[in-house]
């Protein structure tokens, strides 16, 4: 293609390049995934947001990482798919949409279940658009024509399909169990779900008298209410002080009821009394001592945490308002003698934020066993799942290896319905893909799935299974990489590997990049209680997205948590600028240079061929790194190569040709300067779309769009050592003379005698090789380059490797007012030093004062000591 006229806007504006840019990706099709069969399949599917309202920065990260390794594969020829999709995420949504509703003063029972799911599919559509639009706004390479939703037709087929086969493998049952119960959401929660929290609560010690009259026995509780369905009393059998009354009975206070002592291996004699009261429908460790010793289960709450039926006077109360009325029943009593403070765990919604209920109640559940041993079994082999970082194994080992049935069960209406119907009269049980023949005989149970149960079949449902014959599921399936924050290994990474071992016999995904949680500059969580979030949009109004995703992408280590700061984007803001002039400064001395014109095989300067050398480089350094998620490296070396090398160094070396005479060199350079940027564009491309996109489209090119453009790859030809040996020195000799230039507050203006003494032949021939640099960039009235060169009387010298720089001082500055103004500088110092050492030598401070203060005057004391050995320095050299 024919270099257009340079048309780039003096200031790039990302919001105007930005806008333009998806619309033409997504209308061109550059995201979608080909099935050319020549090409090697590379399949990411998107982590699914809830369709519970925007995305947050830590969805920001997440899927720009994911979009930096899909443009990267694309790039590089693969057949790269990478999958969008939403979750219909059961609790949260159906909150959310009670919510709306409870602001018109209606409740979901008022509308009905077909009713209120009608609303609840409004609301999704919603979201789902605002999602997309976001994922736009973030340039996210998604493929929309396979896009999909957690409850789709496709999905509840495969989550039907799942469950039969559970339960026909006897892997499904449905069983009494103590589960965590929200009160206020009024559903089972699985044990991840819950949220522990240390809260000031009370030991209440109660006596028990013995139905004997002999006496009574002790026990305490940190939940006085549920003595209510106290079904015996427990002590352990080698206990010699209640050995004798093992079999024995008490009597339960204010219900009356007459329940058994009863031995345990499961009581700890050491802790408490040594003995425990047993309520087995209200607790999971009574709950498995009730089943060893026959115990009656006893309820006395209900789904909303009121006492019910069983708590006799108590009905109808509120469970805490329940515990404050009980305590002061069994005190007045005399059977509770003692409240003890006491810190205690407590499980809280991880969703609603209500004190999880341990409550009894008919629930689903998936045996975990069978399925956790094959996943461990997996690790231990070749084909295991890697993940990155590889300590996070360790941490999903622990759990499946310790891992508890799964409780699969919510009393919702939003999500999955359970494919199981009950006889109306028979009351028999049926599991199947469809209702049963007869249906109308038949009630289906009214419990939806766990959110987590459909969503762990994300990687293969997604594809068409369970149809195995789907060219989706055949050609993508299993995934390269998932990426994901640490916080949900065990809610979704650990089920995704169980179902996928069991359902397609591979591992779901190859690697699962880890990454931590985006904090406010504190460190601390963001939250609304705190009021510290971010939303993305808002930094992607003020900066662009290519700032913010080049700052997600580059500001932490794999599975490290990252800080955020509005400095940090608005440097990558910077970042982008500088590229932008950059751009704008080779295009308009590329004199519309064409494509096929592009020549870099003739003569080059030594700027030239070190340009060249540093490309190859950074192109194996930024491959290199992507392959390892290294992401922040990758962002270090596309800096230093950007605005180091090409800005502040070639582009500036690039004006010797580029305003000569010689037609030769004025092509090479516009070809290198062609060459390097579109190269350069294409590597930074994965983590800045839109810039690179807008920039790319200028310069001559072959192609349609940068995102399906060939990623660049090194090319030995075009390395040279010796020019990068040479431009070292030259840079080394050019910064070493600004700086002298500037401790001697001597403009570039000013022309200076410079004289460049080499130890060696081969140094002076570097030296000659470059000398046109040094006349340009160290401005010279006078340069005297060779071997055996002495310093001349009252000059300033520099030693650098291999190389003595000599400035001779007369003419540049008045030397007997320069040596007095170093003189009062040094004074000045010297006062310095003295006062912040005897502060520091004050015992008095040193035990007083904060250690951030003594610190900060330790650094002054540092600071000053330096400087005052450079004044001591230059004093000298201007003295000699």
């Amino acid at each position: 293609m024919e270099n257009k006229e340079v048309s780039m806007p003096p200031k790039y504006d990302p919001k105007e390049t930005e806008a333009k840019w998806y619309p033409f990706w997504v209308n061109g099709k550059f995201f979608e995934a080909t099935g050319d069969e020549k090409k090697t399949p590379y399949t990411i599917v998107i982590p699914p947001p809830n369709v519970t309202g925007k995305l947050h920065l830590g969805h920001a990260w997440d899927t720009t990482l994911q979009d930096i390794l899909i443009r990267v594969k694309r790039m590089q020829g693969y057949d790269a798919l990478w999958l969008p999709g939403m979750d219909h995420a059961g609790i949260a949504t159906q909150a959310k949409v009670e919510g709306k509703l409870k602001e018109e003063g209606l409740s979901r029972y008022d509308l009905g279940r077909e009713k209120f799911l009608e609303k609840s599919w409004e609301w999704k559509e919603e979201y789902a658009d605002t999602i997309r639009k976001q994922w736009s706004m973030l340039g996210l390479s998604l493929d929309y024509s396979r896009e999909r939703f957690t409850l789709d037709e496709g999905l509840s087929d495969a989550v039907r399909e799942v469950f039969v086969r559970l339960y026909e493998e006897g892997l499904i049952y449905r069983g009494e169990y103590i589960i965590n119960w929200d009160p206020q959401t009024k559903t089972a929660l699985s044990d991840i779900e819950v949220i522990y929290k240390d809260v000031q609560g009370a030991f209440y010690h109660m006596r028990y008298p013995l139905v004997d009259g002999s006496g009574h026995i002790e026990v305490a509780t940190t939940r006085p209410e549920t003595m209510l369905g106290d079904t015996a009393v427990a002590v352990h059998p080698n206990d010699d002080r209640y050995k004798h009354l093992i079999g024995k009975k008490v009597k339960l206070p204010i219900v009356g009821r007459e329940i058994e002592i009863v031995a345990d291996d499961y009581v700890d004699m050491e802790f408490g009394s040594g003995a425990v009261k047993i309520t087995p429908a209200h607790d999971p460790n009574d709950f498995e001592i009730g089943n060893r010793h026959n115990l009656e289960r006893v309820l006395v709450m209900d789904e909303a945490g009121k006492m019910n039926e069983n708590a006799g006077k108590y009905q109808g109360m509120d469970r805490f308002e329940c515990r404050k009325q009980i305590v002061k029943d069994l005190q007045e009593e005399g059977i509770l003698f003692k409240i003890e403070d006491h810190m205690h765990s407590v499980g809280h919604s991880e969703r609603s934020g209500a004190v999880v209920e341990p409550y009894l109640s008919t629930q689903w559940f998936v045996k975990m066993k069978p399925l956790a041993e094959k996943a461990i079994e997996l690790q231990k082999s070749e084909g295991k799942v890697n993940f990155v970082p590889d300590r996070f194994e360790k941490t999903y080992l622990h759990w499946i290896e310790n891992i508890r049935d799964w409780c699969i069960s919510r009393q919702l209406w939003w999500g999955h319905r359970i494919p199981a119907w009950f006889h109306k009269e028979t009351g028999e049980l049926y599991v199947g893909r469809t209702a049963p023949e007869d249906a109308e005989n038949w009630e289906q149970d009214e419990d939806v799935l766990d959110t987590w149960f459909s969503s762990a079949l994300w990687p293969f449902s997604t594809m068409g299974w369970p149809n195995e014959e789907a060219a989706d599921y055949k050609r993508y399936y299993s995934t390269d990489v998932l990426v994901t924050g640490y916080d949900i290994i065990y809610f979704w990474v650990a089920r995704m590997i169980f179902q996928g071992l069991h359902f397609t016999e591979e591992r779901p995904f190859k690697d699962v990049l880890i990454h931590g949680l985006v904090r406010d500059s504190e460190g601390r969580k963001m939250s609304k209680s705190l009021g510290n979030g971010v939303d993305p949009m808002d930094v992607i109004d003020k900066y662009g997205a290519d700032a913010l995703r080049f700052f997600l992408s580059t500001g932490s280590s794999p599975g490290h948590d990252l800080r955020f700061y509005w400095e940090k984007v608005e440097a990558n803001w910077n970042f982008g600028n500088k590229i932008w002039n950059a751009s704008r400064f080779a295009l308009m001395n590329m004199n519309g240079l064409k494509y096929e014109e592009i020549d870099f095989s003739g003569k080059k300067s030594i700027a030239d061929k070190w340009i060249l050398t540093r490309l190859q480089e950074t192109i194996s350094q930024v491959t290199r790194f992507i392959d390892a998620y290294e992401f922040g490296e990758v962002g270090r070396s596309l800096y230093n190569f950007i605005w180091d090398d090409f800005c502040d160094w070639y582009i500036e070396m690039a004006k010797l040709p580029l305003n000569g005479d010689d037609e030769e060199a004025k092509h090479t350079t516009r070809s290198v300067l062609a060459y390097v940027l579109d190269q350069t564009m294409r590597l930074l491309h994965p983590f800045m779309p839109f810039i690179t996109e807008e920039v790319w489209q200028h310069l001559p090119h072959k192609g349609e769009s940068i995102t399906v453009a060939a990623w660049p790859t090194r090319d030995e030809n075009l390395v040279d050592e010796q020019a990068v040996k040479d431009m070292q020195l030259l840079q080394e000799i050019i910064r070493s003379v600004r700086n002298t230039r500037a401790e001697l507050n001597v403009p570039m203006s000013k022309e200076i005698t410079l004289l460049v003494n080499a130890n060696s032949e081969t140094i002076l021939d570097q030296l000659n090789r470059g000398e046109a640099y040094i006349q340009r960039f160290c401005r010279p009235s006078e340069l005297k380059v060779g071997t055996g060169l002495t310093a001349p009387e009252k000059s300033m010298s520099s030693v650098l490797s291999g190389v003595e720089l000599y400035l001779p001082l007369a003419g540049l500055l008045d030397l007997d007012a320069e040596i007095k103004r170093l003189e009062g500088e040094l004074k000045r110092l010297d006062g310095e030093v003295t006062r912040v050492q005897k502060k520091l030598s004050n015992e008095g401070f040193v035990a007083k004062a904060p250690e951030k203060v003594i610190a900060a005057e330790r650094e002054k004391e540092k600071d000053y000591l330096e400087q005052r050995e450079k004044v001591k320095a230059r004093l000298e050299e201007l003295k000699k």
